[in-house]
């Protein structure tokens, strides 16, 4: 699809605990990669929710910008052979290079043109 990041830029959300998830999105975040997109389907939609929630608000406070997020259904054939819908989700994360907020942040400097 056009507007998709690059392959190693896309995370999907499996098994393995959520900050293993979350050092991958920070790491490829920090190398300047662009945006990162963590995938999910099924019950691990909540753990990617998780994952952009850790990196945002922990790891990289202030410094990510959340979205566009999409939703799907995907039709997948199950163990039995039949066909299922699976719901999925996409949430786009990019680095906007602002500066950190919070306690000990630098106050902001007057407002341009005033």
């Amino acid at each position: 699809m056009p507007g998709d990041p690059p392959d190693g830029a896309v995370v999907f959300i499996g098994q393995k605990p959520t900050m293993t998830y979350v050092f991958q999105v920070v790491t490829q975040l920090n190398a300047g990669i662009g945006p990162v997109v963590v995938k999910a389907r099924g019950n691990a939609i909540a753990k990617a929710v998780d994952v952009a929630e850790v990196v945002r608000r922990r790891f990289l406070e202030g410094q990510v910008d959340v979205g566009p997020i999409s939703i799907d259904t995907e039709r997948l054939v199950n163990r039995e052979g039949r066909d299922a819908n699976v719901s999925s989700i996409a949430i786009r994360l990019t680095r906007s290079g602002s500066a950190p907020t919070g306690p000990g942040a630098p106050a902001p400097g007057p407002a341009p043109g005033g």
